[in-house]
């Protein structure tokens, strides 16, 4: 790529950097800040905040994983991660991150990050790292809506079959539609679709992330206001409702939804009134509805966070996007496609077959987001190459074939949880008393529990009826 798209591409970019340490902050800010609108925070909470006051997501963010409460756990980093990209599923997260241990670097990967890059780091390097990935987010952007809808939808499982069927069947009606999926399915793709596909594709099809927005401003930017309605409302302005016109208007993270707001919200769905705030004229959306979310709602309404009425309206039709491991051999589709999408940016690479073998039998917790970033990572790494199960190896994520391996044998019904708890407890005790040598007190101490409660587990242990692991 010419030195022109650099330059387009590093033109003020707006660029999220989180970390708890103010030294690094500071420095990461100084440095990027002659190519970035630089944003830093220091805590998860600290940019929940911030994201919503502004509403608008920046294009990348670098994050540390270890962010008070607990900098010493990487809990906080991965859980701002899945935020960030629930939130904002375009935006590209880089790790900046000391902790880099291989199952935190591939986790991080694996929840959608595109990069983890580890402390410290050469800022030349850094900066490198950034442009490449700001490329790639222009290369998509580039791509062509049409492109974009039917890449998530190749493939010939039959859950993928029953996908489309649903999108052709429910696209023009006038009822609303709730697409329900895991993070990285697809949903906006979906509800997209339904609208390409209907008498309405020539109407807007407007997008409102309810996640984003503090409650305030997720009612103006829905309902619109009224000039002086509130501090900063210096003109009228129309809603989303009313800009949707007769076209569709796609409510994603419908689960995130504000409950304060959510009878407003049945209002419309029911007869199609509202009002701008600070009027008292009533006005009538014509728009049709789709909302996804990756949320249970049913466990919403259980614990009071979302109204029952409000949830059998919106799911008069639902649509299930499948993740992918339940897709078959959709994974190497998927391979091809965004090998052919990246090719102007990198050569792409081919598996051998080992690597390919491998490939088909990953499970993508991440679903096609983290397939996507895979391909992006391998093809920096292995431009024109032949790629081997290494290689392919240190992208996955190796918690994810625990978790297959335990949904494989719940499936199957030959798990007994008794057996499995005693045979890890037996494991831990077995360990105590070795580092012990056998000495149940100093084993005890350093189980956590006293000696007699030690001493009764060892006995029930060792009965060979127990012992079934």
């Amino acid at each position: 790529m010419g030195n022109s798209a650099t330059a387009k591409v590093m033109q003020r970019r707006s660029l999220l950097l989180v970390d708890d340490d103010p030294l690094i902050s500071d420095s990461l800010a100084f440095v990027l800040g002659d190519s970035f609108d630089v944003h830093t925070h220091a805590s998860r909470a600290a940019v929940q905040r911030w994201l919503r006051g502004v509403g608008r997501a920046p294009d990348v963010a670098l994050i540390d994983l270890g962010l008070p409460p607990d900098a010493h756990r990487p809990d906080e980093g991965f859980t701002l991660i899945r935020e960030l990209l629930t939130a904002y599923p375009t935006m590209k997260v880089l790790v900046l991150s000391g902790q880099s241990e291989r199952a935190n670097i591939q986790h991080a990967l694996s929840l959608g990050a595109v990069d983890f890059i580890p402390k410290p780091c050469d800022p030349g390097l850094l900066r490198a790292r950034i442009e490449h990935h700001l490329m790639i987010l222009d290369a998509e952007q580039e791509s062509s809506v049409g492109d974009r809808h039917e890449a998530v939808l190749l493939g010939e499982s039959a859950v993928m079959k029953t996908l489309r069927v649903d999108i052709e069947r429910y696209a023009d009606t006038p009822f609303p539609v709730l697409v329900q999926g895991e993070s990285g399915t697809g949903k906006e793709l979906v509800a997209g679709l339904l609208h390409r596909r209907s008498e309405r594709r020539r109407a807007p099809f407007l997008t409102v992330n309810c996640a984003a927005f503090t409650p305030q401003l997720l009612e103006a930017q829905l309902y619109g206001h009224a000039k002086g309605a509130y501090t900063g409302a210096d003109a009228a302005r129309a809603g989303f409702f009313e800009e949707a016109g007769n076209g569709t208007l796609f409510l994603d993270e419908i689960g995130e939804f504000p409950f304060e707001l959510q009878s407003k919200l049945l209002r419309v769905l029911e007869n199609g009134e509202y009002y701008r705030l600070g009027e008292t004229r009533t006005r009538v959306s014509r728009a049709r509805i789709v909302a996804a979310t990756n949320l249970d709602l049913l466990e919403q309404i259980r614990t009071g966070r979302f109204r029952a009425d409000l949830y059998h309206r919106l799911s008069v039709l639902t649509i299930s996007v499948p993740p992918l491991r339940q897709r078959g051999t959709d994974s190497l589709r998927l391979l091809d496609h965004f090998r052919n999408l990246y090719a102007a940016q990198v050569a792409p690479f081919e598996l051998d077959p080992e690597a390919e073998q491998r490939w088909r039998s990953y499970t993508f917790p991440g679903n096609v987001r983290e397939l996507r970033n895979i391909v992006i990572r391998l093809g920096a790494k292995f431009p024109g190459q032949r790629v081997g199960l290494a290689a392919v190896e240190a992208e996955l994520d190796s918690r994810a074939d625990l978790d297959a391996e335990t949904l494989r044998q719940l499936a199957s019904g030959g798990v007994r949880l008794d057996a499995i708890l005693s045979g890890w407890e037996l494991r831990y005790i077995n360990a105590a008393l070795k580092l012990s040598d056998g000495n149940l007190s100093e084993a005890a101490r350093l189980l956590g529990i006293n000696r007699t409660t030690l001493y009764s587990k060892v006995q029930r242990l060792a009965d060979p009826r127990n012992r079934d692991v």
